[in-house]
């Protein structure tokens, strides 16, 4: 459903706070290694959030990624508006540019409840509400992000 961009970011930015709540502060090839994904494009990914404010970095033997824990918890849908847009939310099935309930295209019905799920689950959701279900239910894995045993 997303782009693979946004699928590694919300992994790794999952993997940062599951870290954090550890007192850790991990570094790219760790990130990389643990959500299975490229060193390289994670390392742009994450530039690219910590220019946005989403995380920061601390570079040297205590560094690493973390949360500013002084902020406020990182709704999904304000990750995934920032890499991707909004057009997820607002945008037609079916492609088309003018496309609402006085001019629907052949999809709306069925397909405006199904965006507004989607919009509803994302402001709803936060990268630490998705790192507590990890910490609270064993059984749910992402990759290798929690080891199993």
């Amino acid at each position: 459903m997303f782009k693979k961009e946004t699928e590694y970011a919300l992994r790794a930015l999952v993997y940062i706070q599951l870290q954090n709540y550890k007192k850790r502060r991990p570094g790219i090839a760790e990130i990389a290694s643990e959500i299975e994904t490229p060193q390289s494009f994670t390392a742009k990914i994450l530039q690219r959030l910590v220019k946005q404010g989403f995380v920061e970095s601390m570079k040297g033997i205590n560094g690493g990624f973390f949360f500013d824990s002084s902020k406020e918890d990182l709704p999904l849908k304000k990750l995934i508006v920032s890499i991707e847009g909004d057009s997820l939310f607002t945008g037609c099935g079916f492609g088309l540019k003018h496309c609402d309930d006085n001019n629907p295209c052949p999809l709306h019905e069925s397909y405006a409840p199904i965006r507004d799920a989607i919009n509803k689950l994302v402001t709803e959701q936060t990268i630490q509400s998705l790192a507590q279900k990890y910490n609270t239910n064993e059984k749910i894995t992402l990759n290798r992000l929690i080891p199993a045993g």
